[in-house]
């Protein structure tokens, strides 16, 4: 899932920082300290690195949540639902029109 913002950091560099959080936090006092120290070496907050790392361990099924995938598929599908509706207003509107462009016609007699 992308954010709405600019991503500054490459995916090889997220994926870098994430390994080495999960590679170097057993090397600190917790993995909020490992995440403090390498977000620093980055250059990021530490609070974007630590939802770097989340988001990897959902995909992974290491962590409960909704993964990239299917926030992917759930968004496409809302705008899909979005699409319809607006679809099916056009037509009960247009019926509606027509409907009652039959009823003013006069009758042929």
């Amino acid at each position: 899932m992308t954010n709405k913002t600019t991503n500054k950091y490459s995916p090889e560099v997220r994926e870098r920082s994430v390994r080495m959080v999960l590679d170097h936090e057993g090397d600190h006092v917790s993995r909020w300290a490992a995440i403090v120290s390498i977000s620093g070496k980055i250059g990021c907050a530490p609070q974007t690195l630590n939802e770097w790392v989340k988001k990897v361990e959902v995909d992974g099924g290491k962590r409960a949540g909704i993964s990239t995938d299917m926030a992917e598929k759930m968004k496409a599908l809302e705008r899909e639902v979005r699409e319809l509706r607006q679809a099916n207003e056009i037509l009960r509107k247009t019926s509606a029109y027509f409907a009652q462009a039959e009823l003013d016609r006069p009758l042929k007699r």
